[in-house]
This record gives structure tokens, sequence and C-alpha cells, in this order.
């Protein structure tokens, strides 16, 4: 049986190496996930009666900190990336643990959030815009717990790669920084959609 060989420059056919491929292909499953739960929402929110403003349940201010701390997490996962590209180990491991920590800090505050929210008693099964909220940011945030965890691994025992193939282990943080900026600008349509409307 023939094996898809690892590849750290893009292959002639695709343009491409192959964990970046994969990893697009991955995103294009969970865009249409995602699309399909953001397309639910749209359809309940034209056809529903008496939906209630975003901001009238929810803490616009404390999502707007979770965005910002989201997009500040993209930012740092670049600069880890980067550090690698300049060969300077250090600054990696600095942007990539405070990549984790802000992926941390956001569920520390989401988790604050929904206990508040359950506290006002309300639940998903209260209604039709709570299910919805619970069931994308849910979604999303078991979507974050996957990258730390992933994150994680590159930090800590993953990063023996490193000394071996420098190469392969730049683009294994290539391609889990793809994975991360699309958890991000999955929540920069959450928050508005959601928070805002």
């Amino acid at each position: 049986m023939d094996t898809i060989p690892y590849t750290v420059k893009p292959r002639s056919d695709t343009g491409l190496y192959n964990a970046k491929l994969g990893i697009w292909l991955f995103l294009a499953s969970e865009v249409m996930l995602f699309g399909a739960l953001f397309s639910t929402y749209i359809i309940l929110r034209v056809l529903g009666q008496d939906w209630p403003l975003g901001s009238t349940i929810l803490n616009v201010p404390i999502g707007t900190v979770n965005t910002v701390i989201l997009i500040t997490s993209s930012i740092t996962m670049v600069f880890a990336w980067t550090s690698l590209k300049k060969k300077n180990w250090g600054a990696h491991k600095l942007h990539l643990g405070l990549t984790i920590g802000l992926a941390i800090l956001f569920l520390i505050i989401k988790g604050f959030e929904y206990a508040a929210k359950f506290e006002h008693h309300h639940y998903p099964s209260e209604s039709t815009f709570m299910a919805i909220y619970f069931t994308l940011t849910g979604l999303h945030a078991l979507h974050i717990v996957g990258g730390i965890v992933v994150l994680g691994y590159f930090f800590g025992p993953g990063a023996k790669m490193w000394q071996s193939d420098p190469d392969r282990f730049t683009n294994r943080i290539e391609i889990v920084g793809l994975y991360w900026h699309f958890v991000d600008l999955v929540w920069i349509f959450l928050f508005p959609v959601l928070y805002l409307l």
C-alpha cells in the first residue's frame, strides 16, 4: 500500500504541502457546519415573532472583552509562527504560551457568562434564542478546547520535533494557526449576530 509522504515544500500539483491541503479541506467542512447553524439562526430570526435583542439578554461588555481576547490570540499565534520562520525559539514559546493563556482566559470568562445566565434562569429550553445562543457558543467553546489541546501538545511534548525536523514543526504550527484563525473568525461573526442584533 502506498502512503502519501509528508512534504515540507509545496507540491507541484496542488501548490500546497499535504498538511495544508488537509487543513483547508477540514476547515471547508467546518464552514459548512457553522454555515448551516448560522443559516438556521437567520431563518428562525426572520420568521420568528417577538425575537429578543441579544443586547437585552446577553452581556455586551463581556462579549466585547472576549472578542478582543480572541483577536489578540490570533496576533500572538501569527507571532509564534513567524518566530519559527526567523529561527527564534524563545519568542515562539512566549507567543504560543500567550495564545494558550488567552484561549483559557476566553473560556474562563465564557464560563462566568454561562453561570450568570443559569443564575438568572436563562436556559436553552427558555426560548429559541437561548437555544441558538448556547448551541453556537457551546460549539465554538468546544473548538477552542480542541485548539488548546493541540497548541498545548506543540508547546509541550510535540516541541521535540523542532530539534529533529524544524521545517516540519514550523509547518505544523502554521496548520494549527490556520485552525486557530478560523475559530477566531467564527467568534467575530457570532459576537455581532448574537450580542448586538
